[in-house]
């Protein structure tokens, strides 16, 4: 394989990835920049907390086609590669996490990349590699999101599932073991990334989402 190819799938994919779709569609819907509310990430939760349900979905469903193009962008350029399609998307679950569209510096003065927490890119990511994955993920990350009530539980989620689905299937289907890499870079990618809400977690001041936020806000209405 000529290592520019593989250069050139590395770099679509991840270009692709760091498309801030959350930037855009909140701008458009709401005119404000959802790097100034909530968690400041470009994902559709904050999204969804800046700018309303809508386009929290929208950003949301844009983000997991970020990582479904991945795979289209491996399979175009090197069709039935499989390590070239779990490269393709952990690049693209990288863009979407750090982002070289949201160059900026921190409070401190240092360059930093932004983005989403990768939940849904990496949702994405597992499709493309294996289009059932939806029926399995989406299910667990809906029932994390509404009743568990942390999108940051939910994006864990998500990566948890994806090494588990592959892990399964290498074993039991003999599928790519290579899946299973790609499950465990996500993992590790989004724990990194996470960092921050897992001290919240930790300390019981993580912001809560779904059901649990509903009831919360209806207790201190009542209250």
């Amino acid at each position: 394989m000529p290592i520019l190819q593989i250069l050139l799938i590395m770099g679509l994919s991840y270009l692709v990835g760091s498309i801030p779709f959350g930037l855009i569609v909140g701008k458009v819907a709401s005119g404000k920049d959802v790097r100034r509310f909530g968690s400041g990430r470009t994902g559709g939760t904050n999204v969804m907390r800046a700018a309303g349900l809508i386009p929290g979905v929208v950003t949301a469903v844009l983000d997991v086609l970020k990582g479904v193009a991945s795979g289209w962008i491996a399979e175009w350029l090197a069709p039935g590669d499989p390590w070239l399609k779990v490269l393709a998307a952990v690049f693209a679950l990288w863009g979407a996490i750090h982002s070289v569209f949201l160059l900026e510096k921190d409070e401190h003065g240092v360059w930093r990349l932004r983005g989403g927490a990768g939940g849904a890119t990496g949702l994405g990511g597992a499709i493309a590699l294996w289009n059932p994955s939806a029926f399995f993920i989406v299910p667990v990350g809906a029932v994390m999101y509404f009743f568990v009530g942390y999108a940051s539980v939910t994006t864990i989620s998500v990566a948890i599932s994806a090494l588990v689905i592959f892990t399964i299937r290498a074993f039991v289907d003999n599928q790519p073991f290579q899946y299973i890499i790609f499950g465990a870079a996500a993992l590790a990618t989004v724990l990194y990334a996470l960092r921050p809400n897992l001290k919240r977690l930790r300390n019981g001041t993580e912001r809560m989402v779904g059901l649990r936020a509903y009831i919360k806000k209806k207790q201190l209405h009542l209250g």
